[in-house]
Parts: structure tokens; C-alpha cells; sequence
């Protein structure tokens, strides 16, 4: 998987595959049979910023054709190669690219390419989209009924969902495509203005009406790239909240009925309590972030702070840069296939990236505690699901896929069974309440050093209080006293208790 956010690099199809092939020269069939071509069947190399022949900006700049031209390249036609029969065709869809001028990202097309996917042939032992029969829809919405009732034993939080709808994979897209947004759109545009800005002015006087045509295909490449991870996504989560995040609007608890039937394949637990597990995951989700309120505030921040921190190597650009021939178009188009713009794994997006890591952590691990607890006494299966679910994390599922094909991030694994077994045990040392009270504020949560070491974080709190003689609940409870009694005082004069003058 590449380290790159946004998952720049060749993807890994091309639907014009069987075309280019088609028009390959003498040259270029001998090329493919050599190690490392795409033909010959090792792993294309990662070009940053998905330059190749699948991206528009790939097309713009002639990449991944031989010489830098290919017949349904409008610009590598111009420079060279030029095939009148297809360049109508090329110009139309050249247009319909650059008619986009919204934002970092073509949402639009995003959600176009998201719906196309869940509706075109699927991998083997999935299924196409399809709508939601009346049946499922009230299945689902029992099941988070009855999900609701055993959650009231097991967290102080009341219920946070106050409907419960059935999603097809194409009703989950709309649904929660506007999250998508807000988590996406500051890492684009500042991925954008680095692409469009990073080059010193003379080498954009040289660039031309090629750097303004490179920002304005931005929007489309992210639209691309991101309307084919959000339909891959689409075909495997079965709820809102398999990413760690409220994606659906809020109080609005909502299952896949047929990714849900997909997930319990091959388990041999009945379909209604593979259906009730999960609905219990999903209304413990919509508790803590209904009830939590700075939580989600929290975790987009942190986004948002790795974006802040996406900077460009300008160094090593002004070298390369220093090293180009005006003269020679090429020279720019291989500078980009190099790694021209590839951003700096950052300080600052580092520290935001564990910040989020550590969040999603206590969340999933909060939300497997507590539906364990919740489903252990009903669910004859319940410690089956819950480590399916926990494997499929560690497997690399949608989540962390997705995670790190727009954000960079990968969860890892480790930090959520650090954090379920911390947060069972303040439960068992504090009970309920006490545990649920760490949510007040996220400095009162456990750090990354604190998952590291759960038991040593609950003792730790546990007898912080009298260690040293002091006890701090005592002490906060005679400061108030005080204050209150001294706000009394200022009121009345101290003879007689009348009003001051």
C-alpha cells in the first residue's frame, strides 16, 4: 500500500488497457517484456500525485505512453503522435474535466464513480447492489431496538440513535458523502495548492497554461480516486460507524442488511445474532458521539492538523528544478514522474496522525468493551463475533484501508485491544460511571503512553487521590464549600446579616 495520502499513484486497472495494447508499437511490445513493465506483469512503479495513463493528469502530461504521447492523450497527441480520429473524442472528455471549478475535490464525480462501482460486477463472493426489502428494514430496526435496551446496563450514556434505517450500499454513499467531505476536503486543497504552487515563478511562467490546467484537473483526479475508494468502501461495511466516525446524520443508527448477510457467511451463528452484534456495535457508536460532544470536533481537528502539515520537499525541487531545459518539455513531465512534488512525511503530521490514532483507538475500544458486556449475557456467539470483528481489523479491513488511501492513516490494530482491556478494567475499578466520566474531556482521556500500559493507568488513577496524604475529591468538595460560603458573606454584612448599603 503506498505511504501517500489520497493513494497517489497508477491505479490499478485501466480501462483503456485493451486499446493500448492495441496501439503499441514494435518498441513498445519489446519494453513490455523487459523487468519492472506493467505487461509484464510486476507492479507498476508509484508515480506521485497519480501521474500515469489512468489519471487525467497522467493524460494531461503524457505519461505512461511511450515517449510521452499515446493516441487518446490530447496533449501527447499535440506534442507528437497526433491521431485525428481520436482527438473530437479526447477534447470532449478533456472538456468535461475542466468544466469543474468547485473546490479541491469534483464531489460530484466522486459520488457518480461511487455508484457506478457498487453496481458494476463485483469479486467473487460478492454481490451486486440492491435494494432493501421491507422485511430487512424492520429487522433492523428491532434489532437496534432490542441493541438499545441491553446497552442500558452496560454505559451511563442513553440511547444517542433515535431512528434506525436500512441501507442499500448506494443509500449509504449518499448518506454519508457529506462527512466525507469535510474529512477530505482540507487534506485536497492543501495537497492542490502544493501542486499548483510549489514551483518557483519562473519555472510556472515556463509551465504555463499547463500548471493552470493541472489545478484545475485536481478536482477531477480526487473526485476519481476517491469515488472508487468510497464504492470499494460501500461493499463492506455494515454500518455508520466502521470507521470509528458518525458518518450517518445524527441520531440516526443505520445498518447494510446485505453487507450485514455478507459478514456472517461462513460464521455459523444465526443471521438475527450476527444482526444483533452489530447492532449493538453501531447504537454504542451513536451513544458515545451523541453524548460526547467534542468528540467528533476532536477527531476532524486532527485531520485537519495533518493537512496544516503537508508540506513539499523544496530542496530537492530547486535542484531538480535547476536542472531542467526550458527548451525541452520533457524534461518537466520527467521531473514530475520522479517524484517532483511528493510531499514531507512531516513533524506536525506526524503528531496529528498519532493525535487521531490514539482517538479512533479509545473510541473502538470503548465501543468493543462495551458491547461485550452488553452482548455476553445474550449471545451465546458473542465472544465469536466480537474477535471476527476484531480479526478483520487486523486483516487490514475498510477501515484502515480507507484511512490510508485519504488520510494516510492505518489504525493499528494493537492500540484497539490495548484500549478495550483499559477501558474494562476502569470499569471494574471505577464501575460504570466512573469509566464513562473520562469522556467529559479529552485531557481527562488516556494518552498513547496510557494504552501502552492499561493496568498501570487504572491503579494509577485509582489511587492518585491519597497518595501523599492528599485526597483531591475531599479537597475539591472544601474549596467549593468555601467559595460558596465567601459569595454568601459579600452579600450581608457581618453584624447583623442585613443587605450592605
Amino acid at each position: 500500500m503506498s505511504d501517500l495520502p489520497f493513494g497517489f499513484g497508477v491505479p490499478p486497472e485501466e480501462p483503456e488497457d485493451g486499446k493500448a495494447k492495441r496501439d503499441k508499437t514494435p518498441e513498445d511490445k519489446n519494453d513490455a517484456d523487459k523487468p519492472g513493465s506493467s505487461d509484464s506483469g510486476a507492479t507498476p512503479p508509484q508515480q506521485p500525485f497519480g501521474f500515469g495513463g489512468g489519471n487525467p493528469l497522467g493524460a494531461l502530461f503524457g505519461m505512461g505512453g511511450a515517449g510521452g504521447a499515446s493516441g487518446d492523450n490530447p496533449f501527447g497527441a499535440m506534442l507528437g503522435g497526433l491521431n485525428p480520429n481520436d482527438l473530437g473524442a479526447a477534447f470532449q472528455q478533456l472538456g468535461q474535466m475542466l468544466s469543474f471549478d468547485g473546490g479541491p475535490v469534483n464531489w460530484e464525480l466522486a459520488r457518480d464513480i461511487a455508484r457506478q462501482t457498487v453496481v458494476a460486477e463485483q469479486p467473487e463472493g460478492k454481490s451486486k447492489d440492491r435494494s432493501v426489502s421491507a422485511g430487512e428494514r424492520s429487522a433492523v430496526a428491532e434489532a437496534v431496538r432490542l441493541a438499545d435496551l441491553w446497552l442500558d446496563s452496560s454505559t451511563e450514556f442513553p440511547s444517542g440513535a433515535g431512528t434506525a434505517v436500512a441501507w442499500s450500499r448506494a443509500e449509504w454513499i449518499e448518506a454519508t458523502l457529506p462527512v466525507w467531505k469535510d474529512l477530505v476536503d482540507p487534506v485536497a486543497e492543501r495537497v492542490g495548492n502544493a501542486m499548483g504552487g510549489v514551483l518557483p515563478e519562473e519555472m510556472q511562467a515556463m509551465a504555463g497554461p499547463l500548471m493552470g490546467v493541472m489545478r484545475s484537473m485536481g478536482g477531477a483526479m480526487f473526485g476519481t480516486q476517491i469515488g472508487q475508494a468510497l464504492g470499494a468502501l460501500a461493499a463492506e461495511v455494515v454500518g455508520s460507524t466502521d470507521v470509528g466516525l458518525p458518518l450517518a446524520p445524527a441520531g440516526k443508527a443505520a445498518l447494510l442488511p446485505q453487507n450485514v448477510a455478507e459478514f456472517g457467511e461462513g460464521l455459523s451463528v444465526p443471521a438475527d445474532e450476527v444482526r444483533l452484534y452489530l447492532a449493538l456495535r453501531e447504537a454504542a457508536h451513536q451513544r458515545l458521539f451523541a453524548h460526547v460532544p467534542w468528540l467528533r470536533a476532536h477527531l476532524f481537528g486532527a485531520v485537519e492538523a495533518y493537512a496544516r502539515g503537508i508540506k513539499v520537499d523544496t530542496t530537492r525541487m530547486e535542484e531538480l528544478v535547476g536542472q531542467l531545459d526550458p527548451s525541452n518539455p520533457e524534461a518537466l513531465q520527467e521531473a514530475l514522474a520522479g517524484g517532483l512534488l511528493q510531499p514531507e512525511d512531516t513533524p506536525e503530521q506526524k503528531a496529528a496522525l498519532a493525535r487521531l490514532e490514539t482517538a479512533l483507538a479509545l473510541v473502538e475500544g470503548w465501543v468493543d468493551a462495551v458491547v461485550h458486556a452488553a452482548a455476553e449475557p445474550h449471545l451465546p456467539q458473542a465472544a465469536a463475533l466480537r474477535e471476527t470483528v476484531r480479526r478483520r481489523r487486523a486483516a487490514g479491513g475498510p477501515a484502515e484501508q480507507t484511512f490510508a488511501t485519504l488520510v494516510g492513516l492505518e489504525l493499528r490494530p494493537r492500540r484497539l485491544r490495548d484500549a478495550s482491556r483499559l477501558w474494562a478494567s476502569l470499569a471494574d475499578a471505577r464501575g460504570i460511571e466512573g469509566r464513562d466520566a473520562l469522556w467529559q474531556h479529552p485531557d481527562m482521556l488516556p494518552t498513547a503512553a496510557d494504552l501502552d500500559d492499561p493496568d498501570g493507568f487504572v491503579h494509577r488513577e485509582a489511587g492518585e487521590g491519597a497518595e501523599g496524604g492528599i485526597d483531591f475529591d475531599a479537597l475539591d468538595k472544601l474549596l467549593g464549600e468555601a467559595a460558596a460560603g465567601e459569595s454568601k458573606g459579600k452579600g450581608e454584612d457581618e453584624g447583623n446579616g442585613e443587605p450592605k448599603k
